[in-house]
């Protein structure tokens, strides 16, 4: 590895590359559709194209054959260094719970066969449903996450010949949940530094690093495809979004630590996370994808933003000063911009329409963890838990340590003494095991006193969460192995309330 030393050839290669992509068909690559809720009577749909287009638009109907209405944006958008433009088309007026077709316009021909997604439950809708939630997830294959690594790597964290994979594993049950959600650590492109000094990758310079970068993360938005076109893809920021070097990446064998001086514009500041994605913020008064919250059926859902923005005299991990020197943020002017938006949207919630309130974040506080690198968000947990606490939320979720641990309702690190009957403090969940490049940790031992059940990498199994809404008063929340789709944990949370139906 060579350390950076000309910049602007750098941005030269750049400019040449993308120069070169644009001759190119939009057919020749996976145009990496993606769903947001968007609104309560609204969807996000959002597509990559080579080239710029002047009015983004897409064709939608009730029928795969009539796709007879249609919706165009000015948003097809870009970052140096991005070999694609991201297209971003809001469509409205939608019915609840109707499933629709829909094509881009470019993808538009007559064998075509079109996407379809299904809108968002009205709040107050009863009916029984699950989700799918992933944290840490990353891309698969000769880039990520498969079945070797550096010799280095635990024998644990790598596939087994034939082992599914978690996306492999969304996709089978693709039809058992309504939505996925990813509170932050989206492709883990950042590790392309990491993954060339252990020998996995081969070796490039820092100045070709953006090459590298940007294919992992095309590598990972071309797998989630099958998913993310038909099934809203509700996203978090997590510290792996923030740049390009991992939160400074080491290479021990020539003693040097690299720094997100590294980083060549386009990919520093959340700048990939902040294009590729449109997240219902303006309708619901948040900032940007980092914080903001949507209704679906039964159930009030609210992402928050554990990397920057935490206020209150707080810095975050990711901000300048924090223990990531991101240096990224903040992205809202406003002081205590994310805590004040926080208690109005939770005082706002109906709990006769959605009695369940679920929070997501990147980072835990409660986790039988050593604190190293910020792992515990001491923060965090300063400036978002009385707000959970007073306004009664149900269920916290969270990731950024590669491990899973459900862990017992808490109140200021006081386990409530009804655990999961009728408990009056949130319930905390870790679930950072869905996989990436050598991607699992160990827990502590002894475990936390809070703790119910666990796995890392001594298990050597990765998977995702899957949360279901039976009525008002019973959730269940299970880990399904990405393997093989068992489950190897669930726990029900009953809350004592009276449910309208």
């Amino acid at each position: 590895m060579l350390m950076k030393k000309n910049m602007m050839a750098a941005l030269s290669a750049v400019a040449t590359l993308l120069s070169a992509v644009s001759a190119a068909t939009n057919n020749t690559i996976n145009s990496q559709i993606r769903l947001a809720y968007a609104g309560d009577n609204g969807m996000y749909v959002s597509w990559n194209t080579f080239e710029q287009l002047s009015n983004p638009t897409v064709h939608y109907g009730l029928s795969p054959h009539a796709l007879n209405k249609h919706a165009s944006s000015s948003l097809s958008v870009t970052y140096l260094t991005s070999l694609t433009y991201n297209n971003h088309v809001k469509l409205t007026g939608l019915k609840p719970d109707t499933t629709y077709y829909y094509l881009p316009e470019h993808l538009l021909h007559e064998n075509a066969t079109a996407f379809s997604f299904t809108t968002s439950r009205h709040a107050g809708d009863y009916t029984p449903y699950s989700i799918a939630v992933v944290v840490d997830l990353g891309a698969m294959g000769p880039q990520g996450l498969t079945t070797y690594a550096a010799s280095t790597t635990s024998k644990n964290n790598i596939l087994k010949p034939g082992e599914m994979n978690t996306i492999d594993s969304l996709t089978k049950v693709i039809d058992t949940f309504d939505f996925l959600w990813h509170p932050g650590d989206i492709a883990y492109a950042d590790y392309w530094l990491k993954e060339e000094i252990q020998g996995f990758l081969p070796n490039t310079t820092i100045a070709d690093g953006y090459k590298v970068y940007e294919s992992i993360l095309n590598d990972f938005y071309d797998e989630m495809t099958p998913v993310t076109s038909y099934k809203p893809y509700m996203v978090g920021p997590g510290n792996h979004e923030s740049n390009c070097d991992n939160g400074g990446t080491v290479d021990t064998a020539n003693n040097i630590t690299y720094t997100e001086n590294i980083c060549i514009p386009g990919q520093t500041n959340f700048t990939g996370y902040i294009n590729h994605f449109r997240m219902p913020s303006a309708e619901s008064g948040g900032t940007g994808n980092f914080w903001y919250s949507f209704d679906h059926g039964m159930v009030h859902y609210i992402t928050l933003d554990t990397e920057t923005d935490l206020g209150h005299g707080f810095i975050g991990n990711d901000e300048v000063g924090g223990s990531e020197f991101d240096n990224s943020g903040p992205f809202n002017a406003t002081m205590n911009a994310q805590t004040t938006w926080l208690e109005a949207d939770l005082k706002s919630v109906d709990r006769s329409k959605t009695p369940w309130i679920i929070v997501a974040g990147h980072r835990p506080w409660y986790l039988s963890h050593a604190n190293a690198s910020g792992t515990i968000c001491w923060s965090c947990k300063d400036v978002f838990e009385p707000l959970l606490i007073e306004y009664g939320v149900d269920l916290v979720l969270s990731g950024h340590s590669h491990v899973y641990e459900r862990n017992a309702p808490l109140n200021n690190g006081v386990v409530d003494p009804n655990e999961l009957d009728n408990p009056s403090a949130p319930w905390y969940i870790t679930n950072g095991a869905a996989g990436h490049y050598d991607g699992l940790d160990a827990l502590q031992s002894p475990l936390q006193n809070y703790s119910r059940f666990g796995l890392d990498t001594h298990n050597a199994t990765y998977g995702w969460s899957k949360l279901t809404f039976h009525n008002c008063t019973h959730m269940t929340h299970e880990f399904v192995a990405s393997g093989n789709g068992t489950i190897l944990d669930s726990a029900t949370l009953y809350k004592r309330r009276k449910c309208r139906f």
